[in-house]
């Protein structure tokens, strides 16, 4: 006799619900950073169009930035906190490398017993997790996701280093994501390109600092390196993007893409031919390169400040350590 297993199913489409934020409660001008890298205030700007960035208390972690946006994305849902049945977190800035951020998180919401992972994708982790929350609600695996990217950069910063150092910012984003009557997130176009990884990621190991090889690991990055992937290789991911959703970019109410440098951000739009109208997501500006919580800090201020958008269509893409990507069009909730 044979056995025919059962088999889950889930709904046709997802889109986002709603979003959540947490900024590092310090507002850090470039003055504050331009000793140890010997620079200046107009070098910063000009660079990477960065006038502060937000850096988190000492005693707050990026557990502590990720349940404060998370709960904000379930309260505007809608959604009963039990019934989110899967969380997701993207990090590289967990303070312990065990447990799971995403578990912590789902019971301080009240989420528990929800499936929860963490992502380790670096400024494209937000975007995986997206497409992975996506593809889970409609096999059936969950109904209701909360997609959260973290992080706690300055932690892992060495004021000194003239590559990445006067970037980085730390803050969370979240996204409750669940079932939709019409399709609410496209196709994603993701991947790597692990031969490039030197080209932006931690300078030692913890093994390497636990027997005195190295210092305490932090950041670093190959800027020119880093600068022409993301120019050349990412437009051509972003249009790829545009394709599998079958839209135009005359389509697009919204450009959200990771927030690493503004002259990327730039030249992106340029390379795209976004009309004048798409607004274009420039939190870079005051809260700096948060890696992974970038795109959804991004999307949470730009629907702040424009509430029309809501309902539009946003592409977003996120790019950076690994080398990794991920770009989708979503409707803005």
């Amino acid at each position: 006799m044979s056995i025919t297993l059962t088999q889950a199913t889930g709904p046709a489409f997802t889109r986002i619900y709603s979003y959540g934020a947490a900024r590092g409660e310090n507002a850090v001008p470039n003055d504050d950073l331009i000793g140890p890298i010997d620079s200046s205030d107009e070098w910063i700007r000009q660079r990477t169009g960065i006038i502060t960035r937000v850096r988190a208390d000492h005693g707050t972690d990026a557990i502590d930035l990720a349940t404060v946006a998370a709960n904000e994305a379930i309260e505007k849902s809608g959604v009963p906190a039990d019934q989110i049945d899967l969380v997701i977190v993207a990090t590289i800035s967990n303070p312990k490398q065990s447990p799971s951020v995403s578990a912590i998180v789902a019971d301080r919401v009240g989420a528990n017993p929800a499936a929860a992972y963490d992502v380790n994708a670096a400024c494209a982790g937000y975007a995986y997790a997206v497409t992975q929350a996506d593809a889970l609600i409609k096999a059936g695996a969950a109904r209701y996701a909360l997609v959260i990217g973290t992080e706690k950069l300055s932690d892992i910063v060495d004021p000194a280093d003239r590559s990445i150092s006067f970037l980085l910012g730390d803050g969370a984003g979240a996204a409750l994501i669940g079932p939709s009557d019409t399709p609410g997130i496209a196709p994603a176009v993701w991947g790597s390109d692990g031969s490039k990884a030197d080209a932006v990621g931690m300078n030692g190991t913890l093994t390497e600092f636990r027997d005195g090889e190295v210092p305490w690991p932090t950041l670093r990055q190959e800027g020119q390196t880093v600068f022409r992937w993301a120019v050349w290789e990412m437009a051509k991911v972003a249009r790829e993007a545009l394709d599998k959703a079958g839209v135009e970019p005359a389509d697009i109410a919204a450009f959200i893409p990771h927030q690493a440098n503004m002259r990327i951000i730039d030249e992106f739009a340029k390379q795209l031919k976004l009309p004048e109208t798409t607004v274009i997501a420039r939190d870079i500006e005051t809260t700096g390169n948060t890696s992974a919580a970038s795109i959804p800090l991004a999307s949470h201020r730009l629907m702040a400040e424009h509430p029309e958008l809501s309902g539009g269509l946003a592409l977003q893409i996120g790019f950076g350590a690994g080398l990794v990507f991920a770009a989708q069009v979503v409707v803005l909730p």
